[in-house]
């Protein structure tokens, strides 16, 4: 006799069979595009390494090339601009050699000649300055520290123009010196971004500071104020509000060349900082001297 139940259950393993195939069948379906998927993925990927590696090489090789050019173009740009002129290298509280490379570098094809570098003392002894300053009013000096922006701006001057009182002063004031003072046309300044921790030393250097600046300018030569691109915090703000050009990156050609041509007379903020104004002063060719 034909058992219902029986049937039933035949059919539903009948299903059951069919359902399990059609998992395993998809299973190893998925698998399958999947594998093939990831294959896709990778073989993307290294294109796209390979077009990142391509772009990086050429971008070094553009770089290469443009420095190349800059580097051999600089010469004739500024060759001759400073001929006969003297040049004065002030370095305040930093010996920064790197900086003062970069300088002669920029003025070897310039026809000028670097005369004067000297190293400004972080921090001052207003009472060795005064023992070394009689007979003038600078020998108050350990008495009145107000005197200090003055003195500045007179050692400033004597840099410049030569002068008794700043040979008198000098191991008092300076760290280190190499030249002469006396017959500068023009003065390359750099300030170190670092002050003294005491905080009266801190007012006597930017006491000191502030009248050295003033000097340059009071002594009639051009006076630029430099960094290195990597300076932090940058002074060109400090530069500006006491009147002298700057150059924001020193240590590049660009840089260089905006110095050859400070120096030379044009006036402005040069570099690669939000604070410049143009990378370059706007002159092909040289500039009228001051």
């Amino acid at each position: 006799m034909f058992d219902f139940r029986y049937h039933a259950l035949s059919l539903m393993a009948v299903f059951i069979a069919l359902a399990v195939g059609l998992l395993l069948g998809v299973a190893i379906g998925d698998e399958e595009l999947v594998s093939s998927a990831k294959d896709d993925v990778r073989e993307s990927l290294r294109d796209d390494v390979r077009q990142a590696n391509g772009e990086r090489d050429d971008a070094r090789t553009d770089a290469a090339e443009a420095r190349n050019f800059i580097d051999e173009a600089l010469p004739i740009l500024t060759g001759g601009q400073l001929r006969g002129r003297s040049i004065g290298i002030v370095l305040l509280g930093d010996e920064a050699p790197e900086t003062v490379r970069s300088v002669r570098e920029a003025l070897e094809p310039t026809g000028a000649e670097v005369e004067l570098v000297a190293v400004v003392r972080e921090s001052v002894d207003p009472e060795e300055i005064a023992g070394r300053a009689g007979g003038t009013r600078y020998a108050a000096l350990d008495r009145d520290e107000d005197l200090l922006d003055d003195f500045g701006r007179r050692a400033a001057i004597q840099m410049v123009e030569g002068g008794r009182l700043i040979e008198e002063v000098r191991t008092a004031l300076l760290r280190s010196l190499s030249g002469e003072f006396g017959g500068l046309d023009g003065v390359v300044l750099m300030r170190s971004p670092g002050e003294p921790e005491d905080e009266a030393a801190a007012d006597r250097a930017n006491a000191l500071e502030d009248g050295l600046a003033r000097g340059f300018v009071d002594a009639g030569v051009s006076t630029v104020g430099i960094e290195r691109q990597t300076t932090d915090p940058s002074q060109i703000s400090w530069y500006r509000e006491r009147d002298l050009s700057s150059v924001d990156n020193v240590n590049e050609a660009a840089g260089r060349a905006a110095l050859v041509f400070a120096l030379a007379g044009a006036d402005g903020a040069f570099g690669t900082k939000d604070s410049a104004q143009a990378l370059l002063p706007p002159v092909v060719g040289g500039v009228a001297g001051p």
